[in-house]
């Protein structure tokens, strides 16, 4: 009997789990409850995987042998725990694409830096001619790339909605770089819930197997003083960053001829280093990836500089640590716009970096009451409803030799469709500014 596979979710990673299962026999049916992008159900079309949108029947969901979930459902909704109770398992795409390749498998997942850290991870080892693939939580899902070919490598970007679903997933370089608040109210504001989804990372790593952590944080030493790790641990250190420089295995890296601004990026960089230099890449190749490589739209992406002021879109920043990096690279005074959807933020963190760099606040977001309660008292401030209104009032605020700085701190949900829409809106209107 041929078995069943439903996947719910109709996204990227979704649709790429579609194809897989259906290039493995399985007979597929894929639900979304919401719209599925017409981009995506020309795809389904084409490889005669039938769907539905706007509902899920609950009477072909039930009927899967195994059920892959897009890592968007939390497993608190009650078709989810319906399911579970009745026994029908359930996984992420990033574990059934796992079961399909023999490749080396590098996973990268912390609270913030991960994107920066695979593009990067990826760019230095395509630079020197390995025959890898990005995938994962950035650019294409793992699930289809494991469907089109066989390579050797793939740099897996991993978010914890993705690590909640493995079971045998097992990478053979696994990167945690950092832990910090992040995604709380999905894991019952509890940080110990979200602590423990990071590292199912390491999960089935064995001790062949490398595992790569910030050494200074506290939540992934506090993780590992009372949990046993089987891989081989490498701790990344604050200490190998000498200025402009980064020191991994002997080595030593100029970040002074590449695009990477504040010890965030440093650390990003070091980490990926360090892979390369476990892949045997010599220093010549690490350095000329460096200094080519050219980072992710929305995260501390330089649009233009106009009357003296810069704007930098960091939309990408959803969490308070992010912002704090951004606004700790900052060399400029800084105009900056923050607010979205909270997730249950503490932005005390930001208060000394706020008080000390910035001089002027746009509250971009539906409701900015709590930000305004803690910085609207220190600070010139006014709101804004939209990126459009946002850069026309910090144009005002701003004066020559300062900086404009998006950089949330919050999701964008509440008046974008996601953190890539709020960048593009804030890139084009600024690039309409300059324009005038």
């Amino acid at each position: 009997m041929q078995q069943k596979i439903v996947v719910l979710g109709a996204g990227e990673s979704g649709v790429g789990a579609a194809f897989l299962a259906q290039q493995k026999g399985f007979e597929v049916f894929v639900s979304d409850r919401g719209k599925i992008k017409d981009s995506f159900k020309k795809e389904l079309e084409e490889k005669g995987i039938p769907y539905e949108e706007g509902q899920h029947t609950i009477e072909k969901i039930f009927s899967a042998t195994e059920i892959i979930k897009s890592p968007g459902i939390p497993d608190t909704v009650p078709m989810i725990v319906e399911l579970q109770e009745k026994g029908i398992p359930i996984i992420s795409e990033i574990e059934f694409a796992s079961r399909y390749t023999d490749a080396f498998l590098i996973g990268i997942t912390g609270s913030n830096g991960k994107t920066t850290t695979a593009l990067l991870t990826y760019h230095l080892l395509q630079a020197a001619n390995f025959d890898v693939v990005l995938a994962g939580n950035v650019g294409y899902s793992f699930a289809r790339k494991v469907a089109e070919k066989e390579v050797k490598y793939y740099v897996l970007e991993l978010s914890s909605f993705q690590l909640d679903g493995i079971d045998q997933f097992r990478p053979h370089i696994s990167l945690l770089l950092n832990i910090t608040p992040d995604h709380l109210d999905r894991y019952d504001y509890k940080m110990e819930n979200y602590i423990r989804s990071k590292f199912r990372i390491t999960r089935n790593q064995t001790t062949t197997d490398t595992f790569y952590f910030k050494k200074e944080d506290e939540n992934i030493g506090g993780y590992m003083a009372e949990h046993t790790i089987l891989p081989q641990k490498m701790a990344i250190s604050s200490t190998q960053i000498d200025k402009e420089k980064i020191n991994s295995a002997n080595a030593s890296f100029d970040l002074s001829t590449t695009r990477f601004r504040g010890q965030h990026n440093a650390m990003n960089a070091l980490f990926a280093v360090s892979v390369a230099k476990q892949l045997q890449l010599s220093d010549e190749q690490i350095q000329a990836g460096l200094d080519t490589f050219v980072n992710v739209a929305h995260r501390m992406e330089v649009v233009a500089e106009i009357d003296g002021v810069e704007y930098i879109n960091d939309s990408k920043a959803t969490n308070v640590d992010a912002t704090f990096y951004a606004l700790e690279a900052m060399k400029r005074p800084i105009v900056w716009i923050v607010g979205g959807q909270d997730k249950g933020n503490d932005y005390q963190p930001l208060e000394n970096l706020v008080a000390d760099k910035v001089e002027s606040i746009v509250f971009l977001g539906v409701d900015n009451s709590k930000l305004i309660k803690l910085y609207g008292g220190q600070k010139k401030w006014v709101e804004a409803k939209s990126a459009k209104e946002a850069v026309q009032k910090a144009k005002m605020l701003a004066e020559k030799g300062e900086v404009v700085l998006l950089s949330p701190a919050c999701a964008s949900f509440d008046l974008f469709k996601n953190y890539e829409n709020r960048g593009d809106l804030f890139r084009e209107a600024v690039l309409q500014l300059k324009d005038k």
